[in-house]
């Protein structure tokens, strides 16, 4: 008993899609036209406010085949289902209303909202399905209230007839379903079009925390100001509603602008597209930037960014914008760079408590953001690196002034009694809690390249704000843990990780040991040992990213990534055994979490070293593409994606804990390896790799976007980069590999601007 499963299809169909365009080809020998579903909705890098409308747009594009004149009618149909949202509440005393808004971009249509529905709920709001067409229109507010589903007979009698719609009335109906009609002629030969918007308002998100019974109201259908509605100490809400006064005032406010967020959404994707990347680096990186508009993510009403590690069927899977799943995706910071500051803001200036300790998971609302009370240490050493990133790519000191003294304690935490790196020599060899939701004991690769990273990440920020003491303190620690690690833990192929127990539970400090781990810490299990693992280069993929240099040898990255590919690397799975989550199988591809090859696998390592998870698989692609693996990355991605491919599984949908999973966004991080794209505001520097021909690339800093054009000659390559949206300031241009052009002073570039260098080539460049 599917829902509308006898209606009528066409029998040919196809669907082509360059996030966010889908569009959808229907044709059928029987029917005098074709039909095309042209559907999106905004979405503009550097432009959080329009990239987050509640709207979807359809366009459908009707074709008369015939050598006759014809009328068409489509019809959109949705139920008000107000007061359920699928798991929770029920709809009650649900009303449509027909709306007309003779404004200058005149639109018409249902209004959805509720008269019983308590106002203070989750699943009150409103929903309107309105139209861009001025004439030929017929609605319903409700079909016939009929049983043994005649209400779908009386509906397809009535529309089948003459493609107009005769209104209903029903009494007592509680969700109503609402119908609406748009009648085309269409000449011989001719195109017409018809565009749908479906817009919605909802503002009373709840805390994924709650730690109090909600308060009801007094049902009422009243749309009045939200911001009444502060006495739930649950309600945290959405940020999109402050914008709008309900879905009508979404619909009337999009119509208005559509044309030019139709154009500016498409330059965006068009010239990504049309950017000099392998194909398959691109979808992947395109097509996971759907998981930053699923309700994975979210903005509460005071506009701060949060996001879940994925998505469940019926909640979010794994709350609080965990730190250390977060680490891996580049896609928020550099097409959004205000919400990853938002992330960095809630990270250090929220929850990350006196002494340092950060929650790895924020509670909320904000005053229980420390709650959780327990680090990570990956994902603590991460935020210090992702706000070196940010302040970069911002270049907002006000932003590392006002969090330093925050980023300061949460480094200095792993020097204290029972903490990460209690006896201060630059290694982490205390209780690690990290990403594989267990803790590791003793010194790892993991673990110990990211705290190298966080190192120099922090003695760069201490200098910028003046505090050479502490800045010197990180630069020793760093040197002496980036020497120690590669000398005791490099194999001659990777890197192994040294188990070693503390002296008793005692001896680890609170907050640390999360409970997911060891059972037996004098001889834990659950531990990584002599695995060669996926990410356990994370910290430097995260190093280059940021511009922060080698961590360690940097020959020893590239063998440690080739054993990487060799070890962990299955092009086919036929024959691999998982005794955990299956994300691929039979005879796919894939790069394996961990391999055991020298033999000595402990008898219970970390739960998921059988298996496969893109996220991971991106960052070790994406890092052999900064060591000049060009194949081997592109082997790997390919796997990814012969996976997802859209007849296994969904393309915009990878899966982890959780649908949509926030680390796949870590597809991003390829296009910055490939294209060697860093930009920094504070000096004003943007930089590119250099090519052997023409070349045409795609850039994003989070604040601004455009293209770079190379065009080498023998003595010297023309570049010039073009900005299409934003400002971009600008001083000094990098090419690796050729050498690099400086102005006297900045100059801010403005959007639709281009700027050329001809710089010559130097006869050795490192």
């Amino acid at each position: 008993r599917v829902p509308n499963a006898g209606l009528p299809r066409f029998h040919d169909c196809a669907f082509l899609a360059a996030y966010p365009f889908g569009q959808v080809l229907l044709s059928d020998n029987a029917m005098p036209v074709d039909v095309t579903l042209q559907a999106f909705n905004p979405l503009i890098p550097a432009d959080t406010e329009r990239s987050g409308i509640p709207v979807a747009i359809l366009c459908f594009a009707v074709t008369n085949k015939t050598n006759e004149y014809l009328t068409a009618s489509l019809c959109g149909n949705i139920q008000n289902f107000i007061g359920t949202d699928g798991t929770d509440g029920i709809p009650k005393a649900n009303r449509n209303t027909f709306k007309l808004e003779n404004s200058a971009t005149p639109i018409q249509g249902i209004f959805m909202t509720s008269n019983g529905v308590e106002r203070g709920s989750e699943q009150w709001g409103s929903m309107a399905l309105a139209t861009t067409a001025t004439s030929g229109i017929t609605y319903r507010t409700a079909w016939a209230s009929l049983n043994w589903g005649d209400s779908l007979l009386d509906f397809w009698d009535d529309f089948a007839s003459d493609g107009l719609l005769e209104k209903r009335t029903t009494i007592n109906v509680d969700s109503p379903i609402a119908s609406l009609a748009v009648n085309l002629d269409i000449a011989p030969g001719d195109t017409q079009t018809v565009t749908f918007l479906l817009t919605w308002h909802f503002p009373n998100r709840q805390t994924w925390t709650p730690t109090a019974t909600p308060i009801t109201r007094s049902r009422t259908g009243d749309l009045g100001n939200i911001g009444a509605h502060t006495d739930n100490p649950n309600r945290i809400g959405n940020y999109y509603t402050t914008r709008y006064h309900d879905a009508w005032d979404v619909a009337i406010k999009t119509a208005a602008t559509l044309p030019e967020l139709e154009a500016t959404t498409l330059a965006f994707v068009r010239n990504f597209c049309e950017s000099d990347l392998p194909l398959v680096v691109k979808e992947a990186a395109l097509y996971n930037l759907s998981t930053l508009r699923t309700q994975t993510c979210f903005r509460a009403e005071d506009g701060h960014f949060y996001g879940w590690e994925g998505c469940n069927d019926k909640a979010g899977s794994c709350h609080g914008s965990c730190t250390h799943v977060w680490n891996y995706e580049q896609a928020t910071a550099f097409l959004f760079g205000d919400l990853a500051c938002s992330m960095r803001e809630i990270e250090f200036l929220h929850a990350t408590n006196d002494d340092g300790l950060m929650s790895f998971r924020v509670n909320l609302p904000l005053e229980r953001a420390t709650a959780w009370g327990l680090a990570a240490a990956d994902g603590q050493m991460g935020c210090i690196m992702k706000l070196y990133r940010d302040w970069q790519l911002s270049g907002n000191t006000t932003l590392l002034q006002k969090l330093w003294p925050k980023v300061r304690k949460a480094l200095a935490f792993c020097w204290l009694p029972g903490s990460w790196d209690a006896d201060q020599d630059g290694v982490m060899e205390g209780c690690q809690h990290n990403t594989m939701d267990v803790e590791y004991y003793g010194p790892n690769p993991q673990m110990g390249l990211w705290y190298l990273g966080a190192l120099r990440a922090a003695e760069e920020m201490a200098q910028a704000m003046g505090d050479r003491q502490f800045a010197n303190r990180c630069q020793e620690l760093f040197v002496h843990g980036s020497e120690w690690l590669d000398e005791h833990l490099f194999n001659g192929e990777y890197y192994e990780h040294k188990i070693q127990p503390p002296l008793d539970a005692n001896a680890i400090a609170p907050g640390l040991r999360v409970g997911m781990g060891a059972t037996n810490i004098a001889e834990p299990e659950l531990q990584l040992g002599d695995g060669c693992l996926i990410d356990q280069l994370v910290g430097q993929y995260m190093a280059h990213i940021c511009g922060l240099g080698y961590l360690v040898p940097f020959d020893h990255i590239r063998q440690t990534l080739s054993s990487i590919m060799r070890y962990n690397f299955l092009p086919d799975l036929s024959w691999h055994f998982n005794h955990m989550r299956t994300f691929a199988l039979n005879d796919e591809a894939a790069l394996l979490m961990c391999a055991y090859p020298k033999g000595s696998r402990p008898r219970r390592p970390f739960p998921y070293f059988n298996e496969v998870m893109t996220g991971f698989e991106y960052t070790a692609a994406a890092h052999m593409f900064y060591e000049g693996m060009i194949e081997e990355g592109l082997q790997c991605i390919s796997a990814i994606r012969t996976r997802y491919d859209g007849r296994k599984r969904n393309p915009f949908d990878e899966a982890e804990c959780g649908h949509h999973y926030a680390r796949a966004m870590a597809s991003w991080s390829s296009v910055l390896a490939l294209t060697g794209f860093h930009y920094s505001g504070i000096t004003a520097t943007l930089q590119f790799a250099a090519t052997d021909r023409f070349s045409r690339v795609f850039w994003s800093n989070g604040y601004a976007w455009g293209t770079c054009q190379q065009k080498p000659d023998t003595n010297a390559t023309e570049v010039e980069i073009i900005v299409l949206y934003g400002k971009l300031q600008l001083q000094h241009l990098i090419i690796i590999g050729l050498g690099s052009e400086k102005y006297d002073s900045v100059r801010e570039i403005e959007e639709n601007q281009s700027v050329a260098f001809l710089i010559k080539h130097a006869e050795e460049v490192e």
